[in-house]
């Protein structure tokens, strides 16, 4: 819907556009929330997986469990 500034419009169509406009912004957010939530989750992965690397010459496997 393109509103050149000359243009009157009457209360529905300004319900209408701000509505519009709205939801095109809460869709914005919605997106930028979900890539920040996979950016989070890629990242504590990768954490953890430099944590298990780091960590696992000083873990014995088969051991783990044994009773000296």
């Amino acid at each position: 819907m393109l509103v050149r500034k000359e243009q009157d419009l009457n209360e529905i169509q300004t319900e209408v556009f701000d509505i519009l406009v709205s939801y095109d912004v809460e869709e914005k957010n919605r997106r930028k929330q979900h890539a920040s939530k996979r950016l989070l989750e890629a990242r504590r992965a990768i954490e953890r997986r430099r944590e298990e690397k780091e960590l696992s010459p000083f873990i014995d496997n088969d051991s783990w469990f044994d009773e000296e």
